[in-house]
């Protein structure tokens, strides 16, 4: 019953989305308009902010994003006295103050407002401002502020992610975009090597209070990395964007003894700019399940078993990062940043087992806990340079990044067999011991030049990239009789691997009256080496030297038309590669589920993606809504397979290479400013996948429909009170040996803004109902399977934020008494 609800609430929202009609301007309001430009170039300056403040209490009143052509209008604006700021990525934000609507001056046009660009934000390719709408929708990406979801405050990443349209996150922490895999999670850029590139592990250690925004590239160019089955998603960390010295001081406290704190630190002048961000998350979370199989030979005298599990998981982590950018000149920018995390992460599960005959009779019952103790730490070294020439828009830029990781894992499984065939046993209990180590390196070289051509522009570029990895596993078990570890070669090895990719790309981009094309060519060679030393059973080592190795072209092709009334249609096409991961390719032996072993495959090839998107954009002065259809086609696609069990009922699961596999299906995206106390985004997704069926690993072909949707609406309430609540729900999915049940979940958040503008108080509860649970039904080779597991459950926090400095530096008046100009703002 709950979920129709849900699909009602999700469908009735979405129809209001696009429906609403504009609403009339009362008897005691204004509007007002303008058009963005560029200062030396004179185009329009699309997805810019247009925002109006309070004049007394600098609260912010209305805020729109500029159309395709730059315009934008603000309607409906109460009589009054207000600050306007116009601001853009690269731009200097451009002011007008004390700007008075009232009966007799009802109207405000600004006419062409020229945006200036500003060095000092162009050090990262992404950098937004406090007041930039919500979602922001380029060429290429769209561009998530999360500044304002209050339902993530005071969590991780990974929390944070759920509540990004278009971004799932399983159980696990495995990320999926468009309810598709094989996404690539940049940080600020660029691979992570917290917890050696284990996504999971990454998202949890990164708290949100320290995010910026985050870009979904779902269909990306070639200028970009190759590599993502179903895009790119870039996690941008704060950076400083304002003059003077400025900070920042969150802190967090939730149920479950969870724990964060973040602060921030910057001083900037026309010279300089140095920032610093320091973070702590302390995480608790408390999970469980159980796994129900049923086995489906005869010759196995297990025929059932049942398998309930109880975990408990603390993660704490430090995160530091620093940098300085100097000015060279007015077109040379100097940065060199570092960023340092480390962590420990101790996970202790607890499994109660029952092995069954086939009346159900007990054939084996044990308790097997698992500990596992982790610590790690990572840093990471990066040097740009960025010089723009005196040809307007023509630009040269150089990265270099070196970063290291070393991880450590102490893996304890002990197994308490206490009846056999209905008997009471005592026996001394099985201990297994497992000590990992693992260091990984990454070395970047990039250089981008960029050159206008007439209405458009040529981009050229070449990345480099080395990753070195080595992973080395020493597994000993208990002998009773001795009390001492004897060495179990059968799961002791050294894995070592060697990944480079080198790449070189063009861009040509031109624009003719409303119609703009973007052509683009990736050239990359990539080679991966893999070298596994295992051990015979009298502890000689052996050499297993594995290599993959191919050269492919990556083309990209993107049609854009405008239409009037602020309407775009684009066509694109891109091909893409999803590289088998390290963890992937390593055979280790993971023994932590009795009955489900988990190993890697030395022999993976890599996947080869072709993707189509076709997308409508409609923006209203009140309004956005964007619609995609999209269709992808995975050739060599990897999938992990359940082998038949053996005897004993384990099973073993492997990633495969299968033959294809394709997905289509349509997005809608949208945004509607209700009135000035409500607005609301909403993300609906419906979609098909299917599988090509492998004879060879018992897979037969396999497709279905599935949808997600979700919805988030934000109200201003009175006394300085803002309230968030949002809904989500995911469809039953099709799998390659099984399928995925349904799920649904709420969270909602508050946050009271003090008088002082400085300090805010915010309360949020994630999971409201406790109903996000992962529940599969697997159908493997003479086995079914139905698991069920949950991580966390209800969550509540309660955060503390303080903002203190100065933002600008003082500085003569002019005539008139207003402020003059500066380079992070400027007057017009």
């Amino acid at each position: 019953m709950r979920n129709k609800v849900l699909k009602y609430v999700l469908v009735f929202s979405l129809v209001n989305l696009i429906t609403l009609p504009l609403f009339a301007q009362s008897n005691n309001t204004g509007v007002v308009s303008g058009k963005l430009i560029d200062a030396k170039t004179n185009e329009s300056v699309p997805y810019g902010a247009a925002v109006l403040f309070d004049k007394k209490t600098m609260a912010r009143v209305s805020a729109v994003q500029t159309d395709l052509d730059g315009n934008f209008v603000l309607p409906n604006i109460p009589f009054g006295v207000y600050t306007f700021k116009a601001s853009y990525i690269g731009y200097q934000t451009m002011v007008r103050d004390s700007i008075n609507i009232n009966a007799s001056n009802r109207t405000i046009s600004f006419g062409t407002i020229k945006m200036k660009e500003s060095m000092g934000n162009e050090i990262s390719e992404v950098s937004v401002t406090a007041t930039r709408p919500t979602m922001q929708l380029g060429i290429d990406k769209k561009v998530f502020t999360v500044d304002q979801s209050l339902v993530s405050e005071g969590g991780s990443a990974a929390d944070l992610l759920q509540n990004v349209p278009s971004v799932q996150t399983d159980i696990d922490g495995n990320v999926s975009l468009r309810g598709s895999n094989g996404v690539k999670v940049l940080i600020d850029g660029k691979p992570s090597l917290i917890a050696g590139g284990n996504i999971a592990q990454i998202l949890q250690s990164i708290p949100s209070s320290s995010i910026e925004s985050v870009e979904l590239i779902t269909n990306p160019s070639a200028k970009y990395d190759a590599e993502g089955q179903s895009g790119i998603i870039n996690i941008v960390l704060k950076r400083n964007k304002k003059l003077g010295f400025n900070g920042s001081v969150a802190l967090t406290g939730g149920i479950k003894n969870n724990y964060n704190g973040n602060t921030n630190l910057s001083f900037q002048n026309s010279k300089i700019n140095l920032f610093g961000n320091y973070s702590y998350r302390d995480g608790n979370r408390e999970g469980g399940g159980f796994n129900n199989i049923n086995y489906l030979n005869n010759i196995n005298p297990t025929s059932y078993a049942n398998q309930n599990t109880d975990s408990k998981s603390k993660d704490q982590s430090h995160n530091l990062k620093a940098g300085i950018d100097v000015y060279l000149s007015d077109k040379d920018v100097l940065s060199f940043s570092g960023g340092f995390n480390v962590r420990d992460n101790n996970r202790n599960e607890m499994l109660r087992i029952e092995q069954l005959g086939q009346a159900f009779n007990p054939l084996q019952l044990s308790n097997r806990s698992n500990v596992n103790k982790g610590d790690g730490s990572s840093y990471d070294l990066n040097l740009d340079f960025i010089h723009k020439f005196s040809k307007p828009k023509e630009e040269l830029t150089l990265n270099v990044n070196y970063s290291n990781g070393e991880n450590n894992n102490i893996q304890t499984y002990r197994t308490n067999i206490y009846n056999i065939n209905g008997n009471t046993v005592i026996v001394d209990p099985a201990i297994q011991l497992n000590t990992n180590s693992g260091e990984n390196n990454n070395l970047n070289f990039q250089a981008d030049y960029t050159v206008p051509v007439g209405n458009g522009k040529i981009e050229a570029g070449f990345r480099s990239q080395i990753k070195k990895s080595e992973s080395n596993t020493l597994a000993s078990n208990l002998n009773n009789a001795t009390n001492i570890y004897d060495v179990n070669y059968a799961l002791t090895n050294n894995f070592n691997n060697k990944d480079q990719v080198h790449a070189a790309y063009i861009n040509f981009q031109n624009q003719v009256n409303n119609f703009g094309y973007q052509l683009g060519l990736r050239a990359e060679d990539a080679t991966l080496n893999t070298m596994l030393g295992a051990f015979n059973n009298n502890g000689t080592q052996l050499f297993s030297p594995g290599k993959i190795a191919y050269t492919r072209l990556y083309p990209s092709v993107f049609l854009t038309q405008k239409f009037e009334k602020d309407a775009q249609a684009q066509l694109s096409y891109s091909r893409r590669v999803n590289r088998p991961r390290g963890w992937d390719t390593n055979p280790f032996l993971d023994v932590s589920d009795p009955l489900n072993f988990r190993q890697g495959n030395a022999n993976l090839r890599p996947e080869d993606v072709h993707a189509f998107e076709f997308s409508l954009s409609k923006y209203y002065s009140i309004a956005s809504l964007t619609g995609t259809a999209y269709f992808r086609q995975t050739n060599d696609v990897i999938q992990r397979i359940m082998s038949e069990p053996d005897l004993n009922g384990v099973t073993l699961t492997t990633p495969q290479n299968l033959t294809k596999s394709t997905s289509k299906g349509i997005e809608l995206i949208g945004r509607l400013d209700v009135s000035k106390k409500w607005n609301f985004t909403a993300n609906v997704n419906l979609y098909e996948n299917k599988i090509t069926g492998v004879p060879a690993f018992g897979i037969a072909e396999n497709s279905g429909f599935s949808w997600n949707a979700n919805l988030t609406n934000n109200f201003t309430l009175p006394y300085n009170i803002t309230l968030q609540i949002k809904g989500d729900y995911r469809a039953a999915e099709v799998q390659a040996q099984g399928k995925r049940k349904a799920m649904y979940g709420f969270d909602g958040g508050a946050k009271y803004d003090f008088p002082d503008k400085k300090s805010s108080l915010s309360l949020n509860v994630r999971d409201i109902f406790a109903t996000r649970k992962w529940s599969n039904t697997n159908y493997g080779r003479n086995s079914i399977s139905t698991f069920e597991r949950y991580m966390q459950g209800t969550m509540a926090n309660l955060t503390f934020s303080y903002r203190f400095g100065k933002s600008m530096f003082d500085l003569k008046k002019k005539k008139n008494d207003q402020p003059e100009g500066r380079p992070d703002e400027e007057n017009f």
